[in-house]
């Protein structure tokens, strides 16, 4: 058991370093939709230090929250500012949450000295095209990502905090159509140009940033390593990872907390078994439950929480997803979705003529309802708890990263490309997508050199009968690789590609 915990452990390290690489398929696949060149960011980021001729002030975290002052805006004005505070005292409240509810645990918290001091500073860590949102969308154009990363400058040498602050912009501003908006990404990701020159050309007149700025804020999304436990005797590692979500409330003036789109409430239903019962009969609904197999549900407010909190490394199994969620699957006590339940949705939609392309049994409708959630994404394969970690432009001598985003978002990449050309085309876009764990395989072929089937990766595993569970048969493993248990039991339907033999 403690030796299968070291190989996952060992395979979250070696896939978030080597899969997906700099150069090469992986940095290929996000032109045009993400800008991960850091000096290009770096120049984004510090447009008040520059003198080019160019109106745009730029995406520096100043620029997008405190647009009317001047000079760096570090940590310990950022948290004060009037707009800010509520947001400060739900993450202090959050901390003592997190410690009240966990008594007598060996915990290393999150630095919040560090964070709200004057010697760190928020710097732009990537930006990403998710115009494949445009079904949540109320213009039906997405979303465009500032991800922005904490950096500590009181030791010298700047160390990056493990937190991510993003700012969701709506995708479209006035006077620009979203098909114009799709236009403009991908063109750019033709563009010959890096650095400082690719920074200009992106926020020039007819660049895809040039026409965004505070005024498109949608919401702020934090993502923290609240904790980290050491590994006890025969057990892992593991850390813990805050998540919330802020909108700006004009009445107060303030970024309040607010339901997480998908992250479905869980003790909430259990303690409510009649708000639960409400949620297990709008989810099964045929209209619903073929939106959810596609993902592309949007859960409504009633049933979601303000917080969530995702542990890492990843629990991949089956039954650790389950025992995670705890509303549906084998095993798990009193579940508000049964497998009959479960059996009888899919049966309904074959009925119907509905054709599922992810759910095929209760262990895929277990998979897929920890998948929507944000807790539940986060703990599958990313880096280091975060699925775009962004690249460190910090240094004056910037050097690409390693990887900016995990697997999984290299693996969706030509799921978004097609949805962006096609908005762009004026055809109408589909907005389906596989389990986080695996792309879907009409990108296989633009994959070839991630290694998205290599050594870590989420397989599905064979029973004892030989059979592998219909929702995960596509999951297989690359040449030289099988499909092995994470902790043992040969049962679970998914378990995770190794070297070697069972």
């Amino acid at each position: 058991m403690a030796r299968v915990r070291r190989l996952l452990g060992l395979a979250l390290l070696i896939s978030a370093l080597l899969r997906p690489a700099a150069a090469g398929p992986a940095e290929d696949l996000s032109r045009g939709l993400a800008i991960t060149d850091p000096l290009a960011l770096r120049e984004l980021d510090r447009r008040d230090h520059r003198d080019d001729g160019s109106t745009h002030p730029g995406f520096g975290l100043r620029q997008m929250l405190d647009p009317s002052s001047s000079g760096p805006l570090h940590n310990d004005r950022l948290f004060a500012l009037p707009a800010m505070t509520a947001l400060r005292a739900e993450l202090d409240d959050e901390f003592l949450n997190y410690q009240q509810a966990r008594p007598g645990q060996t915990l290393r918290l999150f630095d919040r000295d560090r964070l709200y001091a004057d010697a760190t500073r928020f710097v732009l860590a990537g930006i990403v095209n998710r115009l494949d949102r445009g079904f949540v969308a109320a213009d039906g154009c997405g979303e465009i990502r500032l991800i922005y990363r904490p950096i500590d400058d009181a030791a010298g040498a700047p160390q990056r905090l493990p937190m991510t602050l993003n700012i969701v912009l709506r995708a479209t501003a006035a006077g620009i159509a979203c098909r114009e908006v799709a236009r403009r990404w991908l063109a750019a990701g033709e563009w010959p140009d890096t650095g400082a020159d690719l920074a200009r050309r992106l926020i020039a007149a007819d660049g895809p940033l040039a026409l965004l700025g505070p005024a498109d804020i949608d919401r702020i999304e934090i993502n923290l390593q609240i904790a980290t436990m050491p590994a006890a005797a025969g057990g892992a590692f593991r850390a813990d990872y805050l998540m919330k979500v802020f909108r700006f409330d004009p009445a107060s003036q303030r970024y309040q907390a607010a339901p997480m789109e998908n992250q479905i409430d869980r003790d909430k239903l259990l303690a409510d078994r009649d708000l639960g019962s409400r949620f297990k009969r709008w989810l099964l609904q045929p209209e619903n439950f073929a939106a959810f197999d596609r993902g592309t549900l949007f859960v409504p407010e009633a049933y979601l929480a303000h917080s969530a909190i995702a542990a890492t490394p990843a629990a991949f199994t089956h039954s650790e997803l389950r025992l995670a969620f705890g509303l549906a699957g084998q095993g798990t006590p009193d579940p508000l979705f049964s497998d009959d339940d479960v059996v009888a949705a899919l049966q309904r939609a074959a009925d119907r003529g509905v054709a599922l392309q992810n759910i095929r049994s209760p262990a895929g409708f277990a998979r897929r309802l920890n998948d929507i959630t944000c807790s539940g994404c986060h703990q599958t394969l990313g880096i280091g708890g975060f699925h775009f970690p962004g690249v460190d432009g910090s240094a004056e001598s910037a050097s690409r990263a390693a990887a900016p985003g995990s697997p999984h978002f290299v693996g969706d990449q030509p799921r978004r490309r097609d949805i962006v050309a096609a908005i762009r085309d004026g055809r109408a876009p589909d907005y389906s997508r596989g389990f986080t764990d695996r792309p879907q395989l009409r990108g296989a072929t633009a994959l070839n050199g991630t290694d998205d089937d290599g050594w870590g990766a989420a397989c599905g595993l064979a029973g004892p009968d030989g059979t592998i569970d219909p929702s995960f048969g596509n999951w297989r493993c690359a040449a030289g690789l099988t499909c092995q248990p994470v902790r043992g039991a040969a049962a679970f339907p998914i378990g995770m590609c190794f070297v070697g033999h069972r």
